[in-house]
C-alpha cells in the first residue's frame, strides 16, 4: 500500500511542472517531502519485514534440509548394515548346506558299513548255528556209540557176571565223560573258528 502511495506521489511529482513547483510555498514543499520520507520509511520497514520473513523461511528450509540429510545418512548406514547382514547370512547358509551334504554322505557311508557288518554277523550266526547242530548230531551219535559199547560190555546170558563188563554205573560215567569232552571240544572249536575269522588282515 505504501508502495502504491509512493508510486502515486512519484507520478504526481512527475506530472507537476517545474514552474508549478516553484509557485509552491515552503510549507507545502516540506509537507510533500515529509510525506515522501514517511512513505520511504514505510517501504523500508515493509522491506525489512519481508527480508525477515524470507530469512526465517530460509532457516526453516535449511533446518529441514539438515534433518533430511541426517535421515538419509541413517538410511544409508542401515542399508549398509543390512547388506553386511545379508552377506553373513548367505555365508552361513552356504556353510549349512555344505555341512548338510557332508552329514548326508557320512550317514550313507555309515549305513552302508552297518548293513555290511549286519550281513557279516548274520552269516557268522548262521555258521555258528550250523556248527552247533553238527556238534549236537555228533554228540547224539557218540551217546549212541557209548550206549552200544556199554550194552556189548554188559554180562550176557552166556557170560559170567563181572566178567569184563563195565556195568551200568561205569557206562553212565563213561557217557558223562564223553559228553563233557565233546562239549569242551565243540566250544573250543567254535571259539577258535570265530577268532580265526575275525583276525585283522595283515
Amino acid at each position: 500500500m505504501a508502495k502504491n502511495s509512493l508510486e502515486g506521489s512519484k507520478e504526481d511529482l512527475s506530472k507537476i511542472s517545474e514552474e508549478e513547483m516553484l509557485r509552491w510555498s515552503k510549507e507545502e514543499l516540506v509537507k510533500r517531502l515529509r510525506k515522501v520520507e514517511n512513505e520511504k520509511m514505510n517501504l523500508m520497514v515493509e522491506h525489512g519485514n519481508l527480508m525477515k520473513d524470507v530469512n526465517r523461511r530460509l532457516q526453516l528450509h535449511l533446518h529441514e534440509i539438515r534433518g533430511l540429510k541426517e535421515v538419509n545418512q541413517k538410511l544409508q548406514d542401515d542399508n549398509q548394515e543390512l547388506r553386511e547382514l545379508c552377506c553373513f547370512l548367505d555365508d552361513d547358509r552356504q556353510k549349512g548346506k555344505k555341512l548338510s551334504r557332508e552329514w548326508q554322505r557320512f550317514g550313507r557311508h555309515t549305513a552302508s558299513v552297518m548293513w555290511k557288518e549286519v550281513g557279516m554277523y548274520q552269516q557268522k550266526l548262521k555258521d555258528l548255528e550250523a556248527r552247533q547242530e553238527t556238534l549236537l548230531r555228533e554228540n547224539v551219535e557218540l551217546k549212541e556209540m557209548v550206549l552200544m559199547l556199554d550194552e556189548e560190555a554188559a554180562p550176557g546170558p552166556g557170560r559170567a557176571p563181572g566178567g569184563g563188563g563195565l556195568g551200568p554205573r561205569a557206562g553212565a560215567f563213561f557217557i558223562w565223560r564223553a559228553e563233557v569232552l565233546v562239549g569242551w571240544f565243540g566250544l573250543f572249536w567254535l571259539v577258535g573258528g570265530f577268532f580265526y575269522k575275525n583276525q585283522p588282515e595283515s
